[in-house]
């Protein structure tokens, strides 16, 4: 039996500087893209399609100025500049097929973005797929290095994702929040530290301070974006810029800014650039620390939502769906739960990429794909569950009677009393009220001389709920 052709397989043969390749017919990429699939059948995991966007822009803007500085035919140049922008809209994403666990450079698919741009700009210029008619190396990768493009194409993306996404997501939920602290002031509840009663609070306080962790979230990504912004572009290899031109990665990063809406800068100091990721660092160290804080005000919600006759029920949730496939009528919290997972996978995501930044060798970060992925994905999944946590659940939330009810029969009512009586005698009534199961106001009226009038003034919770003392001078 023989063998099939090369025509009867559907493939072309393309050849890099290790020999001939076999690479699919129809595909844009070449010869490089094709050994990295071979080379790494790891995952499922690809670079998401802001990145692409960020580096089919790179791509773009690198031809222009090369064209500018009389490094690369016009020609070319124009091709090469269609073809990259139609990667940056998203034309063919399809063609960028390397796995995310690849070489720590990610130069495997800064190859295949290169390949993908020179054999769709020859299309453009008459010639065949693999025609070299535009180059991967000599024309779309002209004064660039894969250690300088794709961190650069990994913070351009973070930016764009941050703006464009996380930020007006966080402003909805931060405004959400505000919205349920105006509405719930009112409620009196009682406070817990330790998970104890502790004294009373207004539930718009709470509410208050979950707007406060998403307003602290919005700074902190002012100033993680303040550090994106300086790209390693124009380093090259090892930093030095050996292979471009001196005014390059200054005038790319101008047409960025110019078309972007906002700047970036090429950075000050290559060297630490390319050898350590800080900035992905710290952004992704402001996305941990916000998903902390997200993950507790969500189980908060939870556990107010919880029984509802059983448990708190301080709180009524939307009920978006069954919650049970056994227990006809259980509305569980699915909502905060959905929240919570995602605060857990960004805490995990950010291990990755503090781990990942420690393996600069010398003068090259070598676990840039995997940071890149990962900060990547924690800031469109707080993004969406930021959204969806107030839009499915926050904006429908419902104050019950359930919180004001219990401050009553709340033994730390007895606080109010301690600067009129004493600490001492506060807490000999708050015992007696938790062994004979009446109220502190109900065991004060019998063992103090206090009127009821008196009473009524130093138990008021809603007193309570603001600073300074709520009785008279001790020792009443």
């Amino acid at each position: 039996m023989t063998e099939p052709t090369t025509a009867q397989r559907k493939v072309r043969v393309e050849r890099d500087t290790l020999g001939p390749m076999e690479v699919p017919a129809d595909a844009l990429y070449g010869a490089s893209t094709q050994r990295a699939v071979l080379n790494f059948p790891i995952s499922d995991l690809r670079f998401p399609r802001v990145f692409l966007r960020a580096l089919g822009l790179l791509k773009r803007y690198a031809a222009e100025v090369n064209a500018e500085l009389g490094l690369l035919d016009s020609t070319v140049a124009q091709a090469i500049v269609q073809a990259a922008q139609e990667v940056a809209d998203g034309l063919w994403d399809r063609e960028f097929v390397v796995d995310v666990f690849q070489t720590g450079s990610g130069t495997s698919t800064n190859m295949n973005a290169n390949e993908v741009i020179a054999n769709r700009a020859a299309e453009l210029l008459g010639e065949a797929r693999g025609s070299k008619r535009v180059h991967p190396n000599d024309h779309v990768n002209l004064g660039q290095s894969s250690n300088d493009v794709i961190p650069s194409a990994i913070q351009l993306a973070a930016l764009l994702d941050i703006r464009e996404q996380l930020r007006p997501a966080l402003q909805e939920l931060r405004d959400s929040f505000r919205r349920k602290a105006e509405e719930f002031m009112p409620v009196v509840k009682t406070g817990r530290t330790h998970l104890m009663d502790a004294t009373p609070i207004r539930l718009g306080q709470e509410f208050t301070g979950y707007a406060g962790h998403v307003e602290a979230a919005l700074e902190n990504l002012g100033v993680a974006e303040d550090r994106l912004r300086e790209l390693p572009l124009g380093g090259t290899a090892v930093g030095t810029g050996t292979g471009r031109h001196p005014d390059f990665a200054e005038r790319v990063c101008a047409k960025l800014s110019a078309a972007l809406g906002f700047p970036v800068r090429e950075t000050s100091n290559h060297f630490r650039a390319q050898s350590c990721l800080d900035a992905v660092v710290f952004t992704s160290g402001v996305l941990r620390t916000f998903a902390t804080a997200l993950m507790k005000v969500a189980n908060d919600i939870r556990w107010m939502g919880s029984g509802p006759h059983a448990g708190l029920g301080e709180l009524e949730l939307p009920a978006v769906q069954p919650g049970s496939s056994i227990m006809p009528g259980k509305v569980n919290p699915v909502i905060p739960e959905s929240v919570i997972q995602v605060c857990a996978q960004v805490q995990g995501n950010d291990l990755v990429v503090a781990l990942g930044n420690q393996w600069g060798n010398f003068e090259l970060n070598t676990m840039m794909p995997v940071m890149g992925y990962n900060l990547l994905q924690s800031i469109r999944l707080l993004a969406n569950a930021s959204r969806n946590f107030a839009r499915q659940c926050v904006d429908g939330l419902r104050a019950t009677p359930r919180g004001p009810q219990t401050v009553e029969r709340g033994l730390m009512l007895a606080t109010a009393l301690a600067p009129v009586i004493g600490y001492d005698a506060a807490a000999e009534i708050a015992k007696e009220a938790a062994r004979s199961g009446r109220t502190i106001r109900e065991v004060a009226r019998e063992r103090t001389q206090l009127s009821e009038e008196e009473l009524g003034r130093i138990l008021d919770p809603s007193r309570m709920t603001e600073p300074g003392f709520t009785g008279g001078g001790a020792g009443g």
